[in-house]
């Protein structure tokens, strides 16, 4: 299938040329050209609070037996954790999130998690639970588009949260499906590679080849079905001036054969043509890897590991802002998180998942903040403040006794 597609580009004229043709900049001055967006730069202002906070609720989760850390142990984490203002600061930030008290029996102020994060937390976890069959299809797909059907473990150690897997995948998805996954030595000290073993009857259908047949369904569709069948869906960011040069590239773009992110590529090409089917291949499993994602988002960092074991090395980054009607890249938060934009609407998931639909009711707790607190009794509110103030001088206390 590989080879037909090379050979069927090679034979059309060499005028395509890549999308992301620009002038000559580096890729910080690229990143900061940008057309932003503001619904999903609101998004990522929340975002990069909540990433904070589930930081320190993990740590907090650790123990099941024993959910509660010391301040002093966030205290002397917080640039790790960049927690900008130190723990305390932070933590008095989400009050519907984190409640600081005194434990006598340890002498210590500790901080846990309130009565209705802990619910959210166990709605997540049963969640995830629920979907393990998703989960082991997410996890044989993304195998499926490496070469060699192999990944290294930590890379998927990395985007576990965004894959949805559970805290104990390596018991509850790989071993448990020994006939679908193995592990194997890495040739590198303490690490491992997880490969596909099991063979799979049905060759997967990747997620724009459904939207294509959509598209195509629709009462009163004019699209060609040549123009459509190697097409993308597009939108831009409110107010992107598109220039009729711009236009005519995408649309010369979207025409492009290309190998699947499932389909096996027999050779890889350095001619021109072979240039274009990888860029475009590329762009096609990056596209595949968001959907398989919960939240249809992923850090620019973690995803890079996997750029290798994909068969292409171009860097991602840069093509994701070459495709700016596919991939919106934000800034926020210092690091760099890239969204698929045709799976949101005015800042939420068109079709949203109970795994998304617990993670957003905490991060409607992040943007809460410390708003409604006692709402409408100033009593209760005044023997609340007092209390959190009593915890927190003791915790002085504590920590000038160390001293």
């Amino acid at each position: 299938m590989g080879t037909r597609i090379t050979r069927l580009i090679m034979k059309q004229q060499p005028h395509y040329r890549f999308l992301g043709v620009r002038l000559k900049t580096t890729s910080s001055q690229y990143v900061a050209s940008r057309a932003r967006d503001p619904t999903f730069e609101k998004l990522m202002d929340k975002y990069k609070n909540l990433v904070k906070v589930v930081a320190v609720q993990d740590l907090i989760l650790a123990n099941p037996s024993d959910p509660a850390v010391s301040v002093d142990f966030l205290s002397r984490l917080s640039q790790k954790l960049h927690l900008n203002r130190g723990a305390v600061a932070f933590l008095r930030k989400y009050p519907h999130i984190f409640h600081i008290y005194h434990d006598p029996t340890k002498g210590q102020t500790r901080c846990t998690l309130t009565d209705t994060a802990f619910r959210i937390s166990e709605e997540e976890a049963e969640a995830i639970n629920a979907s393990l069959p998703l989960v082991v299809d997410r996890l044989v797909r993304l195998l499926s588009m490496s070469t060699s059907k192999i990944l290294p473990l930590r890379a998927i150690f990395k985007v576990c949260r965004e894959l949805g897997l559970p805290d104990d995948f390596e018991e509850s998805v790989i071993s448990k499906n020994s006939h679908l996954f193995q592990l194997c030595d890495a040739h590198e000290p303490n690490t491992h590679n997880l490969k596909l073993v099991g063979a799979i009857s049905d060759k997967f259908v990747a997620a724009v080849e459904n939207w294509r047949v959509e598209e195509y369904c629709k009462e009163g569709c004019s699209v060609d079905r040549a123009e459509l069948q190697f097409s993308f869906k597009h939108g831009y960011p409110p107010g992107m001036r598109l220039r009729k040069n711009f236009r005519a590239k995408v649309k010369e773009w979207q025409k492009l054969p290309y190998i699947g992110p499932y389909d096996e590529v027999t050779e890889k090409r350095l001619s021109k043509a072979g240039m274009i089917v990888g860029e475009k291949r590329a762009v096609a499993i990056v596209h595949e890897f968001l959907n398989l994602t919960v939240e249809r988002m992923v850090e620019v960092e973690k995803i890079s590991h996997f750029r290798k074991w994909f068969g292409f090395d171009l860097n991602i980054r840069d093509l994701f802002l070459d495709h700016p009607g596919m991939f919106y890249l934000s800034t926020k938060g210092k690091r760099h998180t890239v969204f698929l934009r045709e799976a949101y609407e005015k800042g939420c998931l068109i079709h949203p998942n109970p795994v998304y639909n617990a993670r957003r009711k905490l991060l409607d707790l992040v943007v809460l903040g410390r708003h409604d607190m006692f709402t409408g009794d100033s009593k209760m509110r005044s023997i609340a403040n007092s209390k959190e103030a009593e915890f927190l001088e003791q915790y002085n206390e504590e920590t000038s006794d160390s001293d």
